[in-house]
């Protein structure tokens, strides 16, 4: 039967590219000084749509046994049988090629290849690391973070420091934000062949240190935007309240691993992302002086 649209939004996984779009396009917008060139964007939007689009369906395609022994997942188009596996795999090489070529032609050579890179990386790499290391999410972390350096360099100016700090910010937030998931869901992960820390990690004490670790770190890194130069008062003191909050959600759940309050560490990384990103463009669009 043909695959509805709800299907297709499903392979894309578009709600979560939504997110990772609106961050390109900020990173695009900081990287041209606060400017924005509007075709130049929506160039940078379809071809960075393509390419995850792609990444999202293959990786599903790679993972659909696993997906059909997970509760969470055994409902998407695949497993449950609403799409052909072969049509996802037509469709994400499809979309995965044109998606590189758009940006090489409309853009630059250097937002392509870091596309490139961040479909092999998330396809071929992490993904089949996934069912070997509980290290995963090391390397899948990169694919992970790289869109705001693909928006960054579609700009044309190639990449720098800030560049790097950004890229950092959001490394270091997927670590709480997926052990949070990996935990709430540790026996659907176990049952898809899954290796997670949160496996071998009965108590949840181990899983709730690494979390607290990587947003320790994520604290003096968020600020490094400021401290560097590169932005102002009011992203600090944004920075600085939002990442001690979302510290503050990391340790509640590692004194008491609970689903509750795992929960809430997941829905603080939610909100912590975006209001981050907010006060990054604010205090641009604001004299330094702000």
């Amino acid at each position: 039967m043909p695959a509805r649209l709800g299907d297709w939004i499903a392979l894309t996984k578009a709600r979560i590219q939504l997110v990772a779009t609106l961050a390109a396009l900020a990173c695009m917008w900081l990287a041209g000084s606060a400017a924005l060139e509007p075709l130049a964007a929506l160039h940078l939007v379809i071809g960075l749509t393509l390419v995850s689009s792609a990444a999202a369906a293959l990786n599903q395609v790679a993972e659909v046994e696993v997906d059909g022994r997970m509760e969470r997942t055994r409902n998407r188009p695949l497993p449950a049988g609403r799409m052909e596996v072969a049509t996802a795999r037509r469709f994400g090489l499809a979309a995965g090629a044109l998606g590189v070529l758009w940006l090489a032609l409309f853009l630059n050579a250097e937002t392509a290849w870091l596309a490139a890179v961040m479909l092999v990386l998330y396809v071929w790499v992490y993904t089949p690391l996934k069912r070997l290391t509980v290290l995963n999410t090391l390397v899948g972390g990169v694919p992970g973070a790289m869109p705001l350096l693909i928006g960054w360099a579609a700009a044309g100016h190639g990449l720098d420091l800030y560049a790097g700090i950004l890229f950092a910010i959001l490394y270091l937030w997927q670590f709480p934000h997926f052990l949070a998931i990996a935990w709430l869901y540790r026996e659907d992960y176990e049952r898809g062949g899954l290796k997670m820390l949160t496996g071998l990690d009965e108590s949840g004490a181990a899983s709730a240190r690494q979390a607290a670790h990587y947003c320790l770190a994520l604290v003096p890194v968020a600020l490094l935007p400021t401290l560097l130069g590169f932005a102002g008062r009011l992203y600090f003191f944004a920075a600085l309240s939002l990442t001690l909050g979302f510290l503050a959600f990391t340790l509640n759940f590692s004194l008491r691993r609970s689903r509750p309050r795992a929960r809430l560490l997941l829905w603080s990384s939610l909100v912590y992302l975006p209001l981050l990103v907010a006060a990054l463009v604010l205090d641009a669009a604001l004299p330094r002086g702000g």
